[in-house]
């Protein structure tokens, strides 16, 4: 049970003293004189804002049950002021629409449920798809110093941060394109499952590089350990960038019911217009693209259920998330057997095609390493590398369970034989 330091403004009432510390802030000192975290009541766009933005005034502490609710919700100003969540209302909130906990009016909360919420998610996971892939085109070149995942990572994350430092500005503008944002665009950029697969395949040297046992092992330590770095690192970056906006961002009024509804049925009609571009368009570019467009939203869609229906049932895991991640890394190793089978009549072309569809599409937007950093970092010291830990090595295990025995037996190659032309 933590007490709430004095400030130069006087003691706190008994009241306060005794409200439980559901933030812990390492850095409480250097962010007012007293040593504690103050907020400015009267200044309503002020709430919004992380601590670094709000300890320029001081005042008189807010009640106990407002102040519940800001470190409650506030998961940007957690990972700007390096802070912990305590409390798994927190943790759940970070793939949900904005809600009474940023303190919006009835009329401008969404269910996590709702038709615009998810009709924004089927434009956003098919922008996230197409950027990773593009990213991962362009970073793809001989001599490269940096993997092309750690870019995806990185960008992905970037934006993550930012985007849940402006999460009350989002709510009062329109909610649902925080989720879009975070849980739609960003969850299908990053990619967990693709992330275990390329470790995974340094450990058996899938590129058939001239190297040692010992060098595959440095290589795949090193797509763990950069790609956390950089993915944590991206995402406080973001969040602390945010902080410099925030204070800046006008109060826009919402957009009218009609542009509310046209904006629900643009996101539809994107993703619907997936369908006649995999089958109008190229057969070249439907392994290239298009077939994964086709599977973007089913894969953004079921890792957001697992978020709504699981992440809040454990206190500080978010099983939610796990779940999404595993099952998507045991997906992808599935398709990459399928895909690398040692058959005297190889898959057809179309087959191939959807094969690569369903690694990129749906696998790439069912695990997600911009929510995993979030909460990696949202989490105190012990609980956080408890679930990377556990993350990383089911995954592996996971793998292991499935290309290891079929690339022993020789039954499956090591390199993808799929033939798409």
């Amino acid at each position: 049970m933590a007490t709430t330091p004095s400030t130069p403004s006087g003691s706190l009432s008994p009241d306060t003293e005794k409200l439980p510390s559901l933030v812990h802030d390492t850095r409480t000192d250097h962010l007012t004189p007293g040593g504690g975290d103050v907020l400015d009541d009267q200044d309503p766009h002020s709430k919004g804002c992380s601590g670094l933005t709000s300890s320029r005034t001081t005042s008189t502490s807010p009640t106990p049950s407002r102040a519940a609710r800001r470190a409650r919700s506030d998961v940007g100003s957690v990972l700007a002021r390096h802070s912990s969540v305590a409390d798994a209302v927190s943790l759940a909130s970070i793939d949900r629409p904005p809600s009474a906990e940023e303190k919006l009016p009835p009329s401008k909360i969404y269910h996590p449920l709702s038709f615009p919420v998810l009709a924004l998610l089927m434009p956003a996971s098919i922008f996230g798809v197409l950027a990773r892939l593009g990213l991962q085109a362009i970073t793809t070149y001989d001599g490269r110093s940096i993997f092309p995942l750690a870019w995806v990572q990185a960008a992905g994350c970037l934006i993550m941060g930012f985007a849940l430092e402006m999460k009350e500005p989002f709510g009062r503008f329109y909610g649902p394109l925080y989720t879009a944002v975070t849980t739609g665009f960003c969850g299908s950029l990053t990619t967990f499952s693709g992330w275990q697969l390329d470790i995974f395949e340094s450990w058996l040297n899938g590129t058939a590089s001239h190297r040692d046992w010992f060098r595959d092992a440095i290589d795949g330590v090193g797509k763990t350990v950069f790609t956390l770095a950089i993915s944590l690192s991206a995402v406080s970056f973001g969040a602390h960038l945010a902080t410099l906006v925030v204070p800046h961002v006008p109060t826009l009024p919402p957009p009218p019911r009609r542009v509310r509804h046209a904006l629900s049925a643009l996101g539809v009609l994107v993703y619907a217009a997936a369908y006649p571009a995999y089958f109008r368009l190229p057969a070249a570019y439907r392994h290239d693209a298009t077939a994964a467009l086709l599977f973007s939203f089913p894969g953004t869609l079921s890792r957001y259920l697992l978020s709504v229906q699981l992440n809040g049932r454990l206190a500080l895991f978010p099983l939610g998330t796990f779940a999404a991640n595993v099952v998507g890394t045991a997906l992808l190793g599935t398709f990459q057997v399928l895909q690398s089978v040692q058959h005297p009549h190889p898959l057809s072309p179309n087959a191939c095609s959807v094969l690569k569809g369903l690694a990129d599409g749906y696998c790439g937007c069912l695990t997600t390493v911009s929510t995993f950093a979030t909460e990696v970092i949202a989490l105190d010291n012990r609980k956080s590398w408890l679930y990377v830990g556990l993350s990383w090595l089911v995954c592996q295990i996971v793998l292991a369970v499935i290309l290891g025995p079929s690339i022993g037996a020789g039954h499956v190659s090591r390199q993808i034989t799929c033939r798409y032309n």
